[in-house]
């Protein structure tokens, strides 16, 4: 029985050792860690339950067969973040370079074939050279299996992707179906074609920096969430970000503990809207004050800046935050802030998150550019997505609220629950100027007429009492008393129940 037990000892040291020591070494030389200590890192101490330790391939080509390393390139199993559960697989960069073959395939798809059964969010960690040449469409297969089970999984449980080396060619997609993609500054990334293939094709020079960095897929295409500047930061975020979820769609986010005066009052909020209505204030800062203990974690921070999207909590739950940010394009809508607000919002409603939104929004930013990129169907994204969503759904204008821009941002209209404004709100077709420049075009040339009918105009309409009147605001609330009435209005809606016509699935303006 002991040289059993020995032999089992000393297989599992030989899988855990993965490529060898040397590989290691040149692993942690690049400033990565290995697979291995980012599971450690990711979950809670001694939860880690691997499977499939001694998994390896089956290819007999070019060799291959005298070169069966046990786990075959990624580890798998499931552990806890905070005592909740979660399962996750680490691509081992150390052996064959993390890439993918049919086996490597088939214990990422056993893993989240268990978290739907079971209902538990999956993590990839993702480090991989990509398909395993040598296995041909063995390992295209396996993506494909893959592909499939992010697929189906989809609004199912969460999907987090933590890109922490290469992602090229098909290994990129699957990544990209999931809820939330990281990536780790300087050491990931990710792109369809490398820069060598590019430059033939296209006969551009690029960097792999450059093509599909960090920097470039958080700031200019979005793909990504969020970059942080090495493995352990992002390893900690994701923990932080976990703990804002639900496990399941059957499932309630978590209510955490919380030490935070639910009737607190901030005064300051009553004059942050700055005197001069083209003047911009900082919109986080109110996201902070209505937050309990001002925590607030920002989804897509820096793309499409002119819109706001992350989770906070009130009374210890899980809220969905947008907001229109009035220190970027003036809080205009576009193409891309669009995008960005609708994907987020669809994935709050997946998954019983309720939608807190904050409104400043001037209108949709005009332009050729805009109107020749789709500015007309990707603006529907966002107004779709809010009108398709059942769960509870609150909004507060903080000032202006223009044309269509008005109606997109979680009216009445697209069955808002709890509509607020504050005092300073003013909710019309278009601002002042405008209007009076349209409906009283017979008067341009006379400089004091167009300023009186100004006036008039404002004073009849940059308000949110004709909005009120007609029942599409709830209430005008005080700004110092936003976090009491909104955190009042969520409780009241927590046991909400609505649901949408039956369909097999909806059009959404793609």
């Amino acid at each position: 029985m002991k040289d059993i037990l020995h032999v089992l000892d000393e297989r599992r040291s030989g899988a855990r050792l993965g490529g060898g020591q040397k590989r290691i070494d040149i692993q942690h030389a690049k400033g990565k860690l290995t697979a291995r200590e980012r599971i450690e890192l990711l979950l809670d101490e001694d939860s880690f339950e691997e499977y499939d330790m001694f998994v390896a391939h089956r290819c007999t080509d070019f060799g291959m067969e005298s070169n069966r390393p046990y786990g075959d390139g990624v580890i798998t199993g499931w552990g806890t973040i905070n005592g909740r559960m979660v399962y996750v697989f680490s691509q081992d960069f150390t052996v064959l370079g993390g890439s993918v073959s049919a086996t490597h395939a088939q214990k990422i798809c056993k893993i989240m074939d268990m978290a739907v059964q079971n209902g538990a969010p999956v993590i990839g960690l993702n480090d991989s050279g990509g398909a395993r040449i040598q296995e041909g469409v063995d390992s295209l297969a396996g993506y494909a299996e893959i592909f499939q089970r992010n697929i189906e999984a989809s609004g199912v449980i969460p999907q987090i992707s933590v890109i922490m080396g290469p992602c090229a060619g098909g290994a990129v997609y699957s990544p990209a179906m999931t809820d939330f993609i990281f990536m780790v500054r300087d050491t990931s990334y990710m792109f369809v074609t490398g820069p060598d293939v590019v430059k033939t094709v296209t006969n551009e020079v690029v960097t792999a920096e450059e093509l599909g960095g960090a920097s470039t897929h958080t700031k200019k295409s979005s793909v990504a969430d969020g970059a942080f500047d090495n493995d352990v930061e992002a390893l900690a975020e994701v923990r932080r970000l976990v703990d804002f979820l639900p496990l399941n769609n059957r499932e309630k986010p978590p209510v955490r503990p919380f030490f935070d005066n639910v009737d607190r009052i901030e005064t300051s909020l009553d004059t942050i809207i700055p005197e001069n209505a083209n003047q911009p204030y900082d919109m986080k800062e109110l996201i902070y004050k209505v937050a309990d203990e001002g925590d607030f974690y920002e989804i897509q921070e820096d793309h499409a800046k002119n819109i706001l999207t992350g989770f906070m909590r009130l009374e210890g739950r899980t809220v969905g935050v947008v907001a229109n940010q009035p220190m970027v394009l003036a809080g205009c809508l576009d193409i891309d802030s669009s995008k960005k607000a609708a994907r987020f919002v669809r994935f709050c409603d997946c998954f019983e998150i309720p939608i807190l939104t904050f409104v400043d929004v001037p209108g949709f930013l005009p332009g050729t550019g805009q109107e020749y990129g789709g500015v007309i169907k990707h603006g529907a994204k966002l107004l779709f997505a809010y009108g398709e969503a059942t769960v509870p759904k609150v909004t507060v204008i903080t000032r202006k609220a223009y044309g269509g821009a008005y109606d997109v941002m979680s009216s009445k209209h697209l069955r808002g629950d709890v509509n607020y404004a504050w005092p300073t709100a003013e909710i019309a077709v278009m601002g002042a100027k405008g209007a009076t420049e349209i409906i009283h075009r017979a008067d341009l040339g006379d400089p004091d007429k167009i300023a009186a009918h100004t006036k008039e105009y404002e004073d009849r309409f940059a308000n949110p009492f004709v909005a009120a009147e007609r029942g599409f605001i709830d209430e005008v609330i005080q700004p110092r008393s936003t976090r009491r009435r909104v955190s009042r209005a969520f409780a009241m809606l927590r046991n909400k129940k609505l649901s949408n016509p039956w369909k097999k699935h909806d059009n959404i303006p793609l």
